[in-house]
């Protein structure tokens, strides 16, 4: 039974749920739409990534971004880094409270990623974790394609596993397991996240879901079933990876609120206000996001 229990969810709009987007979208809409997290209750948001503007030109303002937000003592704004050079500019910020490092499992991949092989990718990650400690700031490692490559396809749990232990060795706030491509079904959720939590002790397992083929939000729920700690979500279920082919958005913020709520776990978003946000970011995208919970009748119908 999950009822009575509390999940955290980080909000990775911001940064997974625009980062694909050709358009470019303003700076003062991304941190409308971060203000906007904060008040359906985000506490944790990915807000951007500092890595080279010429690869993923839709996040080149991180450091205007981050300059326009507003300073709250009870929110962590988190920066994606792949490199100590990327890590250098989140913490020169001052308003980057937490470095997000990523990992890989497969080497096609994360060369096409971020030019790293996946032991590459791994120190690399362990490093981040190292300055972002000795900056007085929080780290995490997201293991990426955990669940399955997009180039080299299947991925050995025991290779997830044996990573998480590495990873763990670096003293993050949490590992992360991220189905980069939308590929994993719940049994497989269920088995890596029990063994990896086996695996790494007390460290807490946070998950990352892409609803490509439709699995997202059954992934989520089989997730907290075996303990996860936190679950990303993206706002009107935007997303995607630009060297991921066919990797379609992350799981909806207001759908996943939806389940866990009705399924009574405490998230401590407000779903009306998301639902809002959510319209609202349709509007300034010009286009109907690929969320439910948003596009549909509100339940408990509402009888003023």
């Amino acid at each position: 039974m999950l009822k009575n229990l509390r999940m955290e969810i980080v909000e990775v709009g911001p940064r997974d749920g625009l980062q694909n987007e050709a358009a470019i979208v303003p700076t003062a809409d991304k941190a409308e739409l971060i203000r906007r997290a904060i008040g359906y209750g985000a506490r944790r948001i990915e807000v951007t990534s500092f890595v080279n503007p010429r690869k993923v030109p839709q996040l080149a303002d991180a450091e205007e971004l981050v300059a326009m937000l507003p300073e709250r003592d009870d929110v962590t704004y988190i920066g994606l880094v792949l490199n100590r050079r990327g890590a250098e500019r989140a913490l020169a910020t001052g308003q980057i409270g937490e470095l997000g490092a990523v990992c890989v499992t497969s080497d096609t991949f994360g060369m096409r990623n971020q030019g790293q092989t996946s032991a590459e990718s791994l120190a690399a990650a362990m490093e981040i974790v190292a300055l972002a400690s000795e900056a007085g700031r929080g780290g995490q490692i997201t293991i990426a394609t955990a669940f399955g490559c997009p180039f080299e396809g299947e991925v050995a749990l025991a290779r997830v596993i044996e990573m998480a232990k590495r990873a763990a060795d670096a003293n993050p706030r949490e590992i992360a397991l991220a189905d980069t491509i939308g590929v994993g079904v719940p049994a497989q959720v269920s088995e890596m996240v029990g063994r990896v939590r086996e695996a790494v002790g007390g460290l807490p397992v946070r998950v990352h879901f892409h609803n490509t083929r439709g699995s997202g939000l059954a992934n989520v729920w089989a997730a907290v079933g075996e303990g996860a700690a936190t679950v990303d979500a993206s706002l009107g279920g935007l997303g995607g990876c630009p060297f991921a082919p066919g990797a379609a958005g992350n799981v909806a913020t207001e759908d996943v609120v939806y389940m866990l709520e009705r399924g009574g776990v405490a998230t401590g978003f407000d779903l009306p206000e998301t639902v809002e946000a959510a319209d609202w970011l349709g509007r300034a995208m010009d286009r109907t996001l690929p969320a439910m919970v948003s596009r549909a009748p509100a339940f408990p119908p509402s009888l003023s």
